[in-house]
């Protein structure tokens, strides 16, 4: 968080209870709760401010489906691989049509035949 480790917000901890002494922690640790439970009330109106300033289609959307972090390239692969064997097992004719016609023919070169070049293709 700004680039203090666990070890060193330790010790800041531990010098500021010293400097802060035992007789003012209580006092001090009441203000960080109304500190807290001020940012937290501050993070509830914003939240509902932007609910409704969306309107009503907005308020029941989940938004944890759009979160980005939740995605692993590997399952999107792979279910977007597994369409594509679904529809070729539900007999979809559109697909079978481009993948024939797509498909190029194939042949071996003899020996000393110099592959095809288009010069107008560079």
């Amino acid at each position: 968080m700004f680039g203090i480790t666990g070890g060193e917000a330790i010790i800041i901890l531990i010098v500021a209870l010293v400097i802060i002494g035992p007789e003012r922690v209580p006092e001090y640790a009441q203000k960080f709760k109304e500190l807290v439970k001020t940012i937290r009330g501050y993070a509830t109106g914003a939240t509902e401010d932007l609910k409704e300033t969306l309107g009503p289609e907005f308020s029941d959307m989940d938004w944890r489906k759009l979160d980005p972090r939740q995605y692993d390239p590997r399952v999107i692969v792979r279910e977007a691989l597994m369409e594509d064997d679904q529809e070729r097992a539900s007999g979809s004719t559109a697909s079978t049509a481009v993948t024939s016609v797509a498909a190029p023919t194939v042949r071996r070169l003899a020996r000393g035949e110099r592959a095809p070049f288009d010069t107008e293709a560079t």
